[in-house]
């Protein structure tokens, strides 16, 4: 059980106050209050002085692989705790561990690694489940997923998947007809499927949604293009009201020009900041393994010999800060494309990604340049800058 928590003298970002001066009080790891001006005394909760820093929820990264030398396919004793601290130290509370397109017997060993974790803690962000991207994709977009390993949707190889019940997340390629069933199947579980990876035209996607299809992974990345006359998946991401919308916002996979028709078409509540950081995130350039492959890193990009981007080095507080400038908003008014957007993509909203009394306290200090000062995990300080 948490202590008493107590943050004071910081700009709280909540859903119906931009940034105003304020505090608020955790206990047992859930908001109790909230409050403006000066607080109050709370002798039994420990303070935390904001210094007019901005608190912000927790940053939930919903499409991620790995960082810091470690990615979720390693599935070893210290890969997701590892894991956990690092994205931590970079304001994230909440995380979908992600995998990608590989052998049966390799994914399958993933999510039962993850599923051993489910109720144990860790010590800097929590794992809310997994996000399993590929192998159901289309091999003329695999991009940097292996295409050795792309393959339809068997019913039997996607049930065991499935069956492991930590998968929250499930990205294929729609227009594939052997895994339009999946759809349905992930609808019925209560799984998000968002397309991926794929050369979906404008009618696949109009009928996926219909079959219950709600995201669109890494937008504009590995999918069909905007035509005047084939909108493709792209035109059908940001004119389909249903769809949420992932957005690596690197300045690399897209142009910020290209980030601010994203928002502008989406608005405030569909568009979803992801890293899709993979295992040199946070290392210096390099050569680092990904599967049997390796990918290079060289002034900040990652790329498979061919040239092809492989992933991102980005975090989470990054993201938000370029996705700021990118669309000309204030932190305090596009925050949600961080947290609440991602939390309510997974079902996740009732109890994270927004300062709200009653949901559980996962918090991030920041400075105007999104710079991570203190993380918080249900009400426990998991990362101090210093």
């Amino acid at each position: 059980m948490s202590a008493n928590l107590l943050i004071h003298n910081a700009r709280l970002v909540t859903p119906d106050q931009p940034a105003k001066r304020g505090w608020l009080l955790c206990v047992d790891g859930k908001i109790d209050r909230i409050g403006y001006g000066d607080a109050p005394a709370f002798s039994d909760a420990a303070p935390i002085d904001g210094l007019n820093r901005l608190l912000l929820p927790g940053f939930v990264d919903v499409h991620v692989h790995g960082g810091n030398g470690h990615e979720i396919m390693d599935a070893q004793p210290d890969t997701l705790p590892e894991l956990s601290r690092f994205y931590a130290r970079h304001g994230v509370t909440s995380f979908l561990a992600t995998t990608w397109t590989e052998t049966r017997e390799h994914i399958q060993t993933a999510l039962e690694y993850l599923a051993e974790w489910r109720d144990t803690p860790l010590p800097g962000a929590r794992v809310l489940g997994a996000h399993l991207e590929g192998p159901y994709i289309n091999v003329e977009k695999a991009g940097a997923q292996n295409p050795a390993y792309v393959r339809p949707a068997s019913r039997e190889e996607a049930t065991a998947f499935l069956d492991t019940g930590v998968i929250r997340l499930l990205s294929l390629a729609p227009e594939i007809k052997e895994n339009q069933w999946l759809i349905g199947e992930c609808v019925r579980r209560g799984i998000t499927v968002s397309a991926a990876h794929t050369s979906a035209s404008f009618g696949d996607m109009q009928h996926a949604v219909a079959l219950g299809l709600r995201n669109t992974t890494h937008t504009f990345n590995a999918m069909t293009g905007l035509h005047h006359r084939e909108p493709g998946t792209l035109g059908a991401a940001l004119v389909f009201d249903e769809l949420r919308c992932e957005l690596i916002a690197d300045n690399i996979h897209v142009h910020p020009g290209a980030m601010k028709v994203l928002y502008r078409a989406k608005g405030l509540d569909r568009v979803i900041l992801i890293t899709d950081a993979v295992r040199p995130a946070g290392l210096p350039d390099g050569d680092y393994p990904i599967d049997d492959r390796v990918i290079s890193v060289k002034n900040g990009v990652a790329r498979l010999p061919d040239g092809t981007l492989a992933g991102s080095i980005l975090t989470m507080e990054r993201a938000l800060r370029n996705f700021a400038t990118a669309v000309g908003e204030p932190i305090e008014r596009v925050w949600q494309a961080s947290s609440l957007n991602a939390a309510k993509s997974i079902g996740a909203a009732a109890h994270t990604g927004s300062i709200e009394v009653g949901k559980d306290a996962d918090l991030v200090l920041v400075d105007a340049d999104v710079n991570v000062f203190t993380t918080i995990v249900q009400g426990n300080p998991v990362y101090q800058a210093g």
